[in-house]
């Protein structure tokens, strides 16, 4: 098949690209790197001919309230219509895990606009929706943190590693529309402060880590099950002491 990527040079997209490759696919890695821009339509109709599946794991380069959520539904239309256009059969999109359970969250708000859009087009789809990234430890720990403390709430917590989320976005682009959602999730469950506790130990950050049940995740408190899968889910195979064993860089 040829699949197409969008945010293809990116964290996950470029691991989505290799594995798709590597099952014979034709995966074509499209972003402003490559001439293909989702805000604009830049490239889109180009990149999309003879196209039978799009993984859109593209993500804004603002959190900010109006940015993060005029990029999602303005890139996720201008997609749809163009893979309408090009007869498209099947669409998949990565999301966060919660997403329904914080809706207050300026980010999780935006994903949940786009998967409306996703679910209201005429285009078979999936959704896959994966809990936090290893790779992003060191950005969430400085979101409510200071020079001496780091402020995290004491709820459920599951990260998995990028390879992982990339594998099981592969595996769903390469299989029939679910017309529905997969939940993906790391092989171990914490507590989040305790996790962090471990993790900046591991990295050699001198901060504390404060347990604070007010903490708040990028704008908002969460709850105790709200960034953890709520039933069924698939688990990555990487520990987290297993792929920070692998960086070059400590916690790259």
């Amino acid at each position: 098949m040829k699949i197409v990527v969008i945010g293809g040079t990116g964290l996950i997209g470029s691991k989505v690209v290799t594995k798709l490759g590597e099952q014979g696919h034709e995966a074509v890695a499209a972003s402003p790197k490559t001439g293909v821009n989702t805000l604009t339509g830049e490239g889109l109709a180009e990149v999309l001919q003879g196209a039978d599946t799009v993984v859109d794991v593209s993500n804004s380069p603002s959190f900010e309230a109006k940015a993060v959520m005029d990029f999602f539904t303005t890139s996720t239309t201008n997609l749809l219509e163009a893979e309408a256009e090009a007869g498209v059969r099947h669409h998949v999109a990565l999301s966060v895990v919660g997403t329904e359970r914080m809706a207050e969250n300026r980010y999780f708000a935006a994903k949940l606009a786009q998967e409306k859009l996703i679910e209201e087009s005429s285009i078979p789809y999936s959704l896959v929706h994966a809990t936090q990234f290893f790779e992003f430890v060191k950005a969430i720990a400085d979101e409510d943190s200071d020079e001496t403390t780091v402020r995290m709430a004491p709820v459920a917590f599951q990260p998995m590693a990028a390879e992982d989320v990339a594998t099981s976005v592969a595996r769903t682009a390469a299989g029939e529309p679910l017309n529905g959602r997969i939940d993906i999730a790391g092989p171990q469950e914490y507590r989040m402060d305790e996790f962090f506790r471990k993790a900046l130990a591991m990295r050699n950050d001198p901060r504390e880590v404060v347990t604070d049940p007010q903490s708040t995740y990028f704008g908002s408190v969460p709850q105790e099950r709200t960034l953890v899968p709520a039933g069924e889910a698939t688990l990555g195979t990487i520990r987290y002491d297993d792929w920070f064993a692998t960086q070059q860089t400590p916690g790259k």
